[in-house]
């Protein structure tokens, strides 16, 4: 979810279109977004936690490495996690998992509004693209954001599209372009693009003295090959971050169906 998780390109395959919102949702959207240094106030995420078998799945990694899998026998590495710069906060919580498509500045309930407007603005368009037909994703295996696993900041599930149309990537840039060109995300949002699950991220660690980065060489020998299954995507949500609902998943301003 956060900013420094999508700095990292990813090659462009193919191109979109959409329906451009209206001048008036550009003119409130080019007064919020200023630059890179603005705070992203929302974002727009594919929800994965209404899966509780991903969620399950990613329990049992976490307690697998925190050695809080009572019945199991503890794995080699669990009494050097402090060396490694592992530590509890680190894990990302099973009820929030996503895929994080563009970030986002919604100042007020106006932005919000219009960012409502943009959703609906491009539905027929990312139904398109969809070939309105259902789309599945594989998550499998474990990576380093930065690429090296003994300094690394966020650990993650690569994403495949299952059948590799590329109909979702598709549909994540006409996304994008829309809230781009409305001034709501960065002017170049779509180089950023990486989908993936995050499962560590040393952001999130209690003691801000500690190195950013960790290793991850033992974890990835454990678990670098882990099919963490498939998954229907079902819908983009425009997510607040830091608000969380009741089933501790991001609060939720409006959606955008996908086909089922």
């Amino acid at each position: 979810m956060d900013f420094f998780e999508q700095s990292f390109s990813l090659e462009n395959r193919g191109g979109s279109s959409t329906a451009h919102p209206s001048p008036h949702h550009v003119s409130i959207g080019k007064q919020i977004v200023q630059g890179y240094r603005e705070l992203f106030t929302h974002f727009i995420s594919i929800p994965l936690a209404i899966y509780p078998e991903l969620q399950e799945k990613v329990k049992t990694f976490r307690n697998s490495i925190l050695g809080d899998n009572k019945d199991k026998k503890p794995l080699k590495f669990q009494s050097t996690l402090d060396e490694m710069g592992i530590e509890n906060r680190m894990f990302i919580s099973p009820s929030s998992l996503h895929l994080t498509v563009v970030m986002l500045r919604l100042e007020n309930k106006e932005a919000v509004d219009a960012a409502l407007d943009i959703l609906k603005s491009i539905s027929a368009s990312v139904m398109h693209a969809l070939d309105n037909r259902p789309v599945f994703i594989r998550l499998k295996g474990l990576n380093s954001m930065n690429g090296s696993l003994d300094k690394t900041r966020v650990l993650y599930a690569p994403v495949e599209e299952v059948g590799d149309e590329g109909r979702l990537l598709t549909a994540c840039h006409i996304i994008i372009d829309a809230f781009a060109y409305a001034g709501f995300a960065l002017r170049d949002a779509k180089l950023y693009l990486k989908l993936h699950v995050t499962l560590m991220n040393t952001t999130y660690r209690r003691d801000e003295t500690k190195s950013n980065t960790f290793d991850a060489r033992e974890i990835h020998k454990e678990f670098g090959e882990k099919d963490w299954g498939e998954y229907l995507i079902r819908e983009a949500q425009i997510s607040k971050r830091f608000w969380y609902d009741a089933d501790g998943y991001f609060h939720c301003c409006g959606s955008l169906p996908f086909p089922h």
